[in-house]
């Protein structure tokens, strides 16, 4: 099982995915079901199996299979619409799957609620950053320690925080709605850094930001992921994406139609035209 993260003084070291080639949606559960039975590889610390989820009659995910090993920087772009937001949010427990399985840490993740997922290590910086306006920044950071009891160890990580991001240091009295987009969205990182999550979901960061803001952003995302955390990246910049992350899964339409090692979704035709302007 893997070891939560509790420091970010702390560097670890992790596993880089090994490459793979780009594999269309109809290998992608012909893959999991006969190589994974023959490998004496570690569980995955997150597996998706056939998850499906409808809004009334709509259904937004349509059977997607995905995994996420412990220390992986994971993205999953696509279009608008395509169920990005949608996926991260079944995984946080906002929204029930029609069906489907979820496991995480080798537990069944379909009847927890969102708040023991939280205490579990999974946590969500939804898109639009969610942060609490009217409370400085201080108080927002501390709301997501707010499944921990560790006192002291909570005021040590608040430090850790202002070190990540020193720019919430100048401002940590300030009221958080007042401050710039790319500030708010340090809150709402380190807000979700303050709960210690063994995943971090990450739902479009760079969405409004100015290009040296998403840069510091995508600075700050790479540091996190060198220090073991494990992220679930969700980003419509499919080229900034793909450049951080280890592997990639393409949604389109509420189905993965590509998946593989993100340099090789780089160099993808198809990836290309779709999401890069070529």
């Amino acid at each position: 099982m893997p070891t939560r993260y509790t420091a970010y003084h702390q560097r670890g070291h992790k596993e880089r995915a090994h490459p793979t080639a780009i594999i269309p949606l109809a290998r992608l559960r012909e893959r999991g079901r006969g190589e994974g039975k023959r490998m004496t590889q570690p569980s995955p610390l997150l597996e998706i199996e056939n998850l499906k989820v409808s809004y009334g009659g709509i259904q937004a995910i349509k059977g997607i299979s995905l995994t996420i090993a412990a220390g992986e920087l994971v993205t999953l772009i696509g279009s608008n619409g395509a169920g990005k937001t949608t996926t991260l949010k079944a995984l946080a427990g906002l929204l029930h799957p029609a069906s489907g399985k979820l496991h995480y840490q080798d537990k069944s993740l379909l009847h927890v609620p969102a708040h023991q997922r939280v205490a579990n290590g999974i946590s969500l910086v939804p898109e639009g950053r969610g942060i609490f306006a009217r409370l400085t920044v201080e108080e927002n950071l501390l709301m997501g320690a707010y499944v921990r009891s560790d006192k002291a160890e909570t005021a040590a990580d608040l430090e850790r925080q202002y070190a990540l991001f020193p720019r919430l240091a100048e401002r940590r009295t300030q009221l958080a709605g007042t401050l710039s987009g790319g500030e708010q969205q340090m809150v709402a990182m380190a807000r979700a850094l303050m709960s210690h999550p063994t995943l971090l979901m990450l739902d479009e960061p760079s969405m409004g930001l100015a290009p040296l803001m998403v840069e510091k952003i995508f600075e700050t995302i790479r540091d996190i992921s060198a220090q073991g955390v494990t992220i679930l990246l969700v980003e419509q910049n499919a080229k900034l994406a793909l450049e951080a992350a280890q592997r990639g899964y393409v949604l389109e339409s509420g189905a993965i139609t590509l998946s593989g090692a993100a340099s090789e979704l780089l160099g993808s035709d198809a990836v290309q035209r779709a999401y890069l302007g070529a």
